[in-house]
């Protein structure tokens, strides 16, 4: 019935991994920022020095009318594209984090099931209203996070097409103002 210092060990061990998982899930992901960060800044750099040089090209004004303008929608794309990368880098960090802990908490689970398997037959007689109050318990508090993680997912998918939305509507007016 108690639990022996293999358990402690064994379930340490376990909270260890999933600590290591998380870090590493996480600095994987400051990576990619950093990578993407450093790509965007460096093509920034670059085409400014391209932009200046062309500008210190220009004769009269509606070529510098010209030149700015056509400056302009490329870097609203690639400010859109670095936001879409970036989006893109927090959702894969966040889908891994919550695959662990739903992980976590179905290990959880089972633990406590177990648990209570093995009380429920070292319990004494005329407890067994208890053991089943607390099982009920158990499949309500599971029932209310799989309704709790499905809204969550929902509300994700909505949000994530509303950004695709907005987004591809402003790409479509600034060509609009562009062709203009």
């Amino acid at each position: 019935m108690y639990a022996t210092p293999e358990q402690f060990a064994a379930a340490n061990k376990a909270s260890v991994d999933a600590l290591f998982t998380v870090a590493t899930a996480q600095f994987a992901a400051f990576e990619r920022l950093s990578a993407l960060n450093f790509n965007t800044t460096k093509a920034a750099f670059e085409d400014s020095v391209s932009q200046a040089k062309a500008l210190l090209s220009v004769k009269d004004a509606q070529e510098f009318v010209n030149l700015t303008a056509a400056a302009a929608q490329p870097s609203l794309e690639k400010a859109i594209a670095y936001s879409r990368n970036v989006y893109e880098v927090a959702t894969q960090t966040q889908a891994e984090v919550n695959k662990l802990a739903e992980n976590q908490a179905a290990e959880m689970n089972k633990t406590v099931v177990s648990l209570m398997d093995k009380l429920t037959k070292n319990a004494p007689a005329g407890s067994d209203v208890a053991v089943a109050a607390v099982k009920s318990a158990m499949a309500a508090a599971n029932s209310a996070y799989d309704s709790f993680t499905k809204v969550v997912k929902q509300a994700t998918d909505l949000a994530e097409a509303n950004v695709t939305a907005a987004t591809a509507t402003v790409v479509k007016q600034a060509g609009k103002k562009k062709a203009a």
